[in-house]
């Protein structure tokens, strides 16, 4: 099953827990606390009845998925489970409690206390159940090597061989599936041996194409002290690519605290954090950028449909212009806008726009003044290609470029691309590769600070920039 399917199983049991807790508590408290008998006689028609079935189990999803409780899905550890689902069931239930119960007739303060730990007691139970057994299933699975993570070494000398040794030679599997390895270069001292077990893909130049075809997901960094001036290189080389990298630590690696660790038996490894954000805030952001895209989309559809037919009367062509861009992890996707220049503007090869560009249709024109043309990458964000603020994602063609004056610019692919951006904000369009480049500090700042408070301080600026017609 594939990590999404996975993932659907742990929120479909953690919705219909909560949806069984509060049908079963609804009971208790009409049963022994209002001590209704026949309560179930006019179940239905109660209104916090309704509310609890529906509207909470939602809230509970919600909260499990901004705490990052559907990624990474065969990832996961049962003691830490075990404590979060603990933890957030006492801050749920009592939040449930002050906002729901609170003020409910009883005959006694005590019956309080009884609801609550029946709630909690009910809501923790349950919860942790079906996430008990969904994990250790996949633990056992894990352990019998029925299932893994596509794993590559780079290094073929001792330590990577010692790696290699210790991991295969665990009573129970730990999740790595070798694929391979890699040379670094022609100290290969125990190729011989290795290539016995594993295969050999390539050397290091290799390394970005070995990840894509054999659809790697682990890397393990097993190199000698002479070879430590390569990790530099391997990092940069998967900046912008979907995998975890682990690798020998050394006791300034340890000091330093900047890595977790994860367990391998007589060789500890310690996995390099690469995410740009807490995993709460960057679950928070998706659920905002659908939120406001849905909002945008519906409140202003008539705005769409105006615009879509002014474009269509002002100049031949199609309403739409779609182009690919790079998204997140270097993934290209269609980009959608209105069309804003006259058909075949392009047909000299790619080129950015500039001031008094003839390729550009008066309408065109004031759509990009306002930034109107960028309306439909709503849908973009719909699709989870793009967010409402990030980098603007570049072609292909003129990424190559920057990387060249600024290989730096990789670092943007670690965040999804956006409908506006710091660096829109403060630079515009750019109308060369060196103003890209310019622009690339605003962006590469983001990055590293991104937060809801700074997106929403962007998106009112874009406001701005788009009624007073400043867009450049």
């Amino acid at each position: 099953m594939s990590k999404r399917g996975q993932a659907i199983k742990y929120l479909l049991c953690d919705f219909f827990a909560a949806m069984l807790v509060w049908v079963l508590f609804f009971s208790y408290r009409k049963i022994y606390i209002e001590q209704e008998w026949q309560w179930y006689q006019h179940l239905f028609l109660n209104k916090k009845f309704y509310i609890g079935s529906v509207f909470i189990p939602v809230c509970w999803v919600v909260v499990y998925y901004l705490q990052g409780a559907y990624h990474e899905p065969y990832r996961r550890s049962r003691l830490n489970e075990f404590i979060q689902t603990l933890y957030t069931a006492l801050i749920g239930v009592l939040i449930l409690f002050f906002v729901l119960l609170l003020d409910d007739t009883i005959q006694s303060y005590k019956n309080y206390y009884k609801s609550f730990a029946v709630l909690f007691s009910l809501q923790f139970v349950l919860t942790e159940i079906p996430r008990f057994l969904l994990s250790s299933s996949t633990n056992h699975k894990i352990q019998k090597r029925k299932l893994g993570f596509k794993t590559l070494i780079i290094g073929s000398n001792e330590n990577a061989w010692n790696i290699y040794n210790e991991v295969q030679n665990l009573k129970d599997g730990n999740g790595n599936l070798f694929s391979g390895f890699i040379h670094i270069d022609e100290r290969n001292g125990f190729s011989d041996k290795l290539i016995e077990k594993v295969p050999h893909l390539g050397e290091l130049t290799d390394l970005v194409a070995v990840i894509k075809q054999h659809r790697i997901e682990e890397i393990i960094i097993a190199l000698e002290s002479t070879e430590h001036n390569y990790i530099q290189q391997i990092l940069n080389d998967t900046i912008d690519l979907d995998v975890r990298i682990k690798l020998i630590p050394g006791v300034y690696d340890i000091l330093a605290g900047s890595v977790k660790f994860t367990s391998v038996i007589q060789a500890p490894l310690i996995e390099l954090n690469r995410e740009i954000a807490p995993r709460w805030q960057i679950n928070a952001k998706r659920i905002f950028d659908v939120s406001f895209s849905v909002f945008v989309l519906v409140t202003f559809s008539w705005l769409f449909i105006i615009l879509a037919i002014i474009v269509k009367l002002t100049s031949k062509g199609n309403v739409f212009f779609s182009q690919e861009r790079l998204g997140l992890h270097g993934k290209p996707f269609k980009i959608f806008k209105y069309r804003s220049m006259y058909i075949d503007a392009e047909k000299h090869g790619p080129a950015l726009s500039s001031e008094n560009d003839p390729r550009i249709t008066p309408f065109g024109l004031f759509l990009r003044k306002t930034r109107l043309d960028e309306f439909p990458q709503f849908i973009n964000v719909l699709f989870g290609q793009m967010s409402i603020v990030g980098p603007r994602p570049e072609r292909k063609f003129f990424a190559d470029k920057i990387i060249e004056k600024a290989p730096h610019y990789k670092h943007l692919h670690r965040v999804r691309p956006g409908i506006t951006s710091w660096g829109q904000v403060k630079f515009g369009y750019a109308e060369n590769v060196d103003e890209m480049i310019q622009r690339l500090k605003y962006d590469l700042l983001y990055a590293e600070n991104m937060s809801l408070l700074v997106d929403v301080k962007i998106i009112i600026y874009t406001i701005l920039i788009v009624f007073q017609g400043r867009g450049k």
